[in-house]
């Protein structure tokens, strides 16, 4: 049994927005000592209510990180030296969930408004949202290899399950209304809690993008305070009142060498954000308790 077990226990959960009630229980239960979280310090006090702070350490991590020989497969790819056909690149996998709230729609509608007006533009784009089009494994960073930009926003989510209910309550709803849109789930089940809760972080996509030098236009954010807008990506306003601007710039091509090139040293050069990183910061910090 874990309870019973003497050694340093420490917890790495992820999708911290949903069923935390058990989290929480989970933690108390077992003597967790050290928790490692993606989500922001800010939203810990409602995530883990139920848990003992005097206890418990907290640390922020990231949902991902970047693997060594992933890189060396995108180098090696990289250096046959294939000219990149697609000026924007995305995938999103398929419709939103609502129980994300807002801003699990923001992927969604970034792809949908940049599509029209690249077009208009005549850029050459490959951007999908149906899962259908998802790209996995060795053939995405294939496809980022092949786009001189890729689209996004900050991973995570506006609303908080502590148990479970709202997510029950969206799946039934939309078992008998299966084209309802947004607003009206929201208005059935889960009135007036979108955008109360702030779990926004980097996603593992962001630092593939700059592995494989493919320059990021992304929706305002914090990012973890390790992408800098103007530094390492194109800033896009999320009512995209500047995408014109944005798009000149694509349409220009004179900032993606030095914003990817700034991208790649402090990301992927640097060894910050590497799994073994991350291992480290594990170690070092779970002993320390």
């Amino acid at each position: 049994m874990l309870k019973e077990m003497e050694a340093k226990k420490i917890a790495l959960p992820q999708d911290e927005f949903i069923n935390t009630d058990i989290l929480c229980e989970f933690i108390n239960e077992i003597g967790v000592e050290t928790v490692f979280s993606v989500a922001p310090p800010s939203e810990w006090s409602r995530i883990y209510s139920g848990v003992d702070k005097a206890k418990v350490t907290f640390y922020r991590v990231l949902p991902g990180y970047l693997d060594k020989r992933v890189l060396a497969g995108i180098k090696s790819v990289d250096e046959l030296g294939k000219k990149r056909t697609v000026d924007i690149g995305y995938r999103t996998a398929g419709r939103p969930y609502p129980w994300f709230g807002r801003h699990g729609y923001l992927k969604q509608k970034v792809a949908e408004r940049v599509s029209e007006k690249a077009v208009q533009k005549g850029l050459v784009t490959d951007i999908s949202t149906d899962g259908e089009d998802t790209i996995l494994g060795d053939e995405w960073y294939r496809f980022l290899l092949n786009c001189k930009y890729t689209i996004g926003a900050e991973g995570g989510t506006s609303i908080l399950d502590h148990d479970g209910t709202i997510h029950k309550k969206t799946e039934a709803y939309l078992q008998e209304h299966p084209g309802a849109s947004f607003e009206e789930v929201e208005s059935e089940c889960f009135p007036g809690l979108d955008g109360n809760f702030r779990l926004f972080a980097i996603s593992p996509r962001h630092l593939e993008a700059c592995a494989t030098r493919t320059c990021q236009i992304l929706t305002t954010g914090d990012y973890n305070r390790i992408l800098d807008a103007g530094k390492h990506f194109i800033e896009l306003s999320k009512d995209f009142t500047n995408l014109e601007e944005v798009l000149e710039c694509v349409v220009d091509d004179h900032l993606r060498g030095e914003l990817t090139e700034q991208a790649y040293e402090d990301i992927v050069a640097s060894g910050k954000y590497s799994y073994e990183a991350f291992v480290d910061f594990v170690i070092k910090h779970s002993l320390s308790q």
